[in-house]
């Protein structure tokens, strides 16, 4: 016993040194950026901006993580491949016919509204055949087992597109009325990133009168407290799970639409690096908690955005604007040492844990 409290002191001051440390490198390498002033204040604050957009990205995807861990107490691996599925189905689908005939640059709303909807989906269809199919059948298996076939899943779907629509990148059709900036403080903001916070704003607002106000809402949440005790209450588990799964995918097939908007480009391996780095985001803020999924989400896409240029440059370390992917699974990596349960996550009790 002795040596097990021993060992456990020796580890504890060897985290509680590994985080004075990194916040000293940090400390230091913000002190050194700015010291030496390269940016101006439009430039920091075009960096907040993208971060912000980016990061809105990141929470709608990171939404389906934390639903499905939320009442399953499973980690999806293919929700990525979700968020995929319906922007490249969309793209090749519908947005690249309508550009070709003029429809979209006649009626740029109606397109990207029709474009949505496909993309919304084929996203959700995919997400409850995954469900139905792969994860059903292991509801009542170890937890390794559904991690194992979620990782498969979303290799199937990964394959199943690039056959389907090919391996090569398609451009996402340029939309007209989204081209160009507007004046925003003493910069300008791209329309695309104003449409991605709007958008990520009303999604987050219905989302939360989903779960809340309504009777499938209600149903998702009884299942998640206890699953035994809401089949008991008369609540459809089965179904209530599928439209968790359902309701995931839709904030992800939106998400695909507004990353496409922004980076004008899908193609059928689009849905890994986001995928992963949602799912830090979710990890972040607390696996479970919606809102705290969002605000993962918006404090990722701000440390991609400004930290590379804030932390490293004044390391004087080289290309450190290729170094922003290091920082998401630097933090994800922090995030499990030091708060495993997340800035939002409640903290269990030892016998619970």
């Amino acid at each position: 016993m002795k040596d097990r409290l021993k060992n456990l002191d020796l580890i504890t001051a060897f985290l509680w040194l590994l985080r004075a440390a990194i916040i000293l490198v940090v400390a230091w390498g913000t002190f050194k950026t700015l010291l030496s002033n390269p940016y101006t204040s439009r430039n920091w604050l075009d960096f907040i901006i993208f971060g912000i957009a980016q990061g809105s990205m990141y929470a709608l995807i990171a939404i389906g993580y934390t639903l499905v861990y939320g009442v399953l107490k499973m980690i999806n691996f293919a929700h990525g491949e979700f968020f995929m599925s319906g922007i490249f189905t969309a793209t090749s689908a519908l947005a690249i016919p309508l550009a070709a005939s003029g429809f979209m640059d006649q009626h740029p709303l109606l397109s990207l509204l029709a474009i949505g909807l496909l993309s919304m989906l084929i996203s959700v269809g995919i997400a409850l055949l995954t469900e139905r199919i792969a994860y059903r059948p292991l509801r009542h298996a170890p937890r390794l087992m559904p991690l194992i076939t979620a990782i498969g899943a979303s290799f199937f779907w990964q394959y199943y597109f690039r056959g389907l629509f090919g391996s090569q990148v398609r451009p996402f059709p340029t939309v007209a009325a989204l081209q160009g900036s507007i004046p925003f403080l003493n910069t300008t903001v791209l329309k695309t990133h104003v449409l991605v916070v709007v958008v990520t704003v009303l999604a987050l607002v219905a989302l939360n009168f989903f779960i809340t106000k309504t009777r499938a809402g209600m149903a998702i949440r009884s299942v998640s407290e206890n699953k035994d005790v809401a089949a008991l209450m008369g609540i459809n588990v089965d179904r209530a799970i599928s439209m968790t799964f359902a309701t995931g995918a839709t904030m992800a097939g939106l998400a695909g639409l507004l990353y496409a908007l922004v980076y004008g480009q899908v193609h059928f391996f689009m849905g890994f690096i986001p995928g992963i780095k949602a799912f830090t985001a979710a990890v972040l803020g607390g696996i479970g908690n919606i809102p705290g999924a969002a605000v993962g989400g918006l404090l990722l896409g701000l440390f991609e955005s400004v930290g590379p240029s804030l932390f490293l440059q004044g390391l004087g370390i080289p290309a450190f604007n290729q170094l922003k992917d290091v920082i998401a699974f630097t933090m994800l990596v922090l995030v499990l040492i030091f708060r495993p349960q997340g800035i939002m996550g409640e903290r269990l009790a030892e016998k619970k844990a």
